[in-house]
């Protein structure tokens, strides 16, 4: 009786919001329990998605800071074998709780939530089998980097409260890493190491974070100068402030520094049995887990040989675009020498100074700000958490890629940050500065992330999810997005724009040719040397990220095309009805999906917008 009710409640309501009278003739009661049916399926669905994403987060205090929530806001991330069967177990249950919905009494958009989460759940079920395929620890991301990273850029100290839980981190980090490295001894027992080159590379970074202040006499440390700077800026008397930061210095000592002594003697003993091989498929089953992690990071049915002819045949055409912007310039000589000088010319580069790193940023913001002035042109709706610019920091600088995109808070109180690695000012050419902004801020990974961040009526899982091909496909469309409105107006920022794409292409060719072909590290270095502008320093900081991350290098182009050929596809059928405004619409507003669920939503968008034509 009480959900005849409800329903029935429901539609005079609704009526009454709308200016009118209840309906006068009474309701078929066969239609008001279809409607409860619905109604309570779609609610059960939501609760039960909501859950879900609740239980995965509740299992990493790190996740909960990055969303800006301050539980847990002392602890780190549970690294043991235990943890991990325990959330295999949870895994499977809350596949066997999705499986008791009535698939057909959901809408439209939940059976899409329901479909997408379905999917990534099996997924890290059978993902299971390779879960010690990893390197915990490599110079492009790791458990050592991690740690001054999040309690750098994402733990925020509002109060002596927070202050407190950034402490009690520190105090952690030492049982922390003795799960490190039990994770990195049990790898190595079955021998997955990573090659010999990454260990001088994570040995230094470790150094490098117990550097300074309070473990030796020199300047604050950066875990030390980022506590101090925070702690300043509360209401506190200094007494307290004092002595805040006094505790901090004991627990870098006693707990910070041996974690890293402790890692660092392992590290260094198992760099003795690393071996020089490069590829994944040096490891049991190597071939079948790299078809693994093609399929699950292109979101594609592509093999390894599919994906290398793709990167062969795109390397080909960008290299006859170059030639033309080459002839455009005036240059006399080879698509080599151009490259040479391209890369050579100091007129390209801002100087290695405090001034320059300056005037790059300062710049960097300058051509954000003016993207943004013509995103009216392109897009419906528009972000409302903010983005900045900042310089990679200084501890990890020397390991970190040439940009990166780290994600506002769900929130909003955090901004975006698109960071750029000014380590080495001739690693960063002022004629790849937009093509970068564009992809690492807006209209490329902010646009994208923050708008998913912020949809309404959609599940978290879905806002805070991410499939690798979409994002990083989007980001490199949206490096060529901009063009199409004229910008890049210098020929030499088109030819960044170009060295970009380029680069992404030749990751198909080098990244298969890695793991699936055999090549060495030197033979995939010198490909990237005689195919692209870039230095060879470059060139082997590229391969040896490929290296440890096999297969993600992939997703760029391959979803670029993708995105490229659905929007082709709406143009053609649509003809003078095509609006670019809406079909990025479609793209971003059901957050990150696979690629083959991105052209099912184009399909349906190209039937709307005929039906409604």
């Amino acid at each position: 009786m009480y959900l005849r009710y409800s329903a029935l409640a429901l539609a005079v309501s609704l009526a009454t919001v709308a200016g009118c009278k209840p309906p006068p003739t009474p309701i078929d009661q066969s239609k008001i329990i279809e409607a409860t049916v619905v109604l309570t399926e779609n609610q059960k669905a939501d609760a039960l998605f909501e859950k879900i994403f609740n239980e995965k987060v509740a299992n990493s205090p790190e996740t909960q800071t990055a969303l800006g929530f301050k539980t847990n806001y002392d602890q780190w991330d549970d690294l043991s074998d235990q943890q991990a069967q325990k959330e295999l177990e949870q895994t499977k249950q809350q596949l066997a709780e999705l499986k008791t919905l009535n698939t057909t009494s959901l809408d439209s958009a939940r059976q899409l939530s329901l479909k997408l989460l379905m999917a990534e759940l099996e997924a890290d079920v059978e993902n299971e089998q390779w879960r010690l395929y990893s390197y915990p620890v490599n110079q492009m991301f790791g458990t050592h980097s991690k740690v001054p990273s999040l309690l750098i850029n994402q733990h925020i100290v509002k109060d002596e409260a927070d202050a407190k839980a950034y402490i009690g981190r520190l105090k952690n980090v030492l049982p922390h890493f003795k799960q490190l490295e039990q994770q990195l001894q049990v790898r190595a027992d079955v021998g997955i190491l990573p090659p010999k080159f990454v260990f001088a590379h994570t040995i230094g970074a470790s150094r490098n974070i117990i550097s300074g202040a309070p473990f030796d006499g020199g300047a604050d440390s950066a875990i030390l100068a980022d506590f101090r700077a925070k702690v300043q800026e509360l209401t506190l008397e200094q007494a307290e402030k004092d002595l805040l930061i006094k505790e901090a210095e004991l627990a870098l000592v006693g707990s910070v520094k041996p974690a890293y002594e402790n890692l660092i003697t392992l590290l260094t003993t198992l760099e003795q049995k690393a071996g020089a091989e490069d590829g994944v498929w040096r490891f049991k089953d190597g071939d079948k887990f790299y078809a693994n992690r093609l399929a699950r990071i292109t979101t594609t049915d592509y093999n390894a040989e599919k994906i290398h002819q793709l990167g062969l045949s795109e390397v080909a055409r960008i290299h006859d675009e170059m030639k033309a912007i080459m002839k455009k310039v005036g240059f006399k000589g080879d698509l080599q020498q151009f490259f040479a000088f391209m890369r050579d010319d100091p007129q390209f580069y801002y100087p290695d100074t405090a001034e320059g790193k300056s005037a790059y940023l300062a710049e960097a913001t300058r051509i954000i700000d003016t993207m943004k002035s013509r995103l009216d042109e392109l897009f419906v709706v528009k972000p409302k958490a903010d983005m900045i610019v900042k310089a990679v920091e200084a501890f990890r600088e020397q390991s970190a890629g040439k940009a990166f995109y780290q994600q506002p808070s769900m929130d909003g109180s955090r901004p975006g940050i698109y960071y750029a690695n000014l380590f080495r000012m001739n690693g960063m050419p002022k004629y790849q500065m937009e093509a970068l902004a564009y992809h690492e801020g807006i209209p490329g990974h902010h646009m994208q992330i923050a708008i998913q961040q912020e949809l309404e009526n959609v599940p978290k899982f879905r806002r805070f999810g991410r499939y690798t091909a979409y994002s990083e496909g989007w980001g490199l469309y949206t490096e060529l997005l901009p063009k199409e409105i004229g910008m890049y107006q210098d020929p030499y920022s088109d030819f960044g724009r170009l060295a970009m794409e380029l680069w992404r292409a030749c990751r198909l060719v080098v990244d298969t040719g890695l793991h699936d072909k055999k090549w060495t590290r030197e033979q995939a270095i010198q490909y990237l040397v005689d195919t692209t502008p870039n230095s060879k320093g470059e060139a082997v900081n590229a391969i040896e990220r490929y290296i440890v991350m096999p297969g993600q290098a992939t997703a760029y182009t391959v979803g670029m095309l993708k995105m490229l050929e659905l929007r082709e596809n709406a143009k053609t059928a649509l003809g003078d009805k095509f609006d670019i405004r809406q079909f990025h619409d479609v793209v971003l507003k059901n957050g990150a999906v696979p690629l083959d669920v991105l052209e099912q939503l184009v399909d349906q968008y190209i039937q709307s917008a005929k039906a409604k034509a």
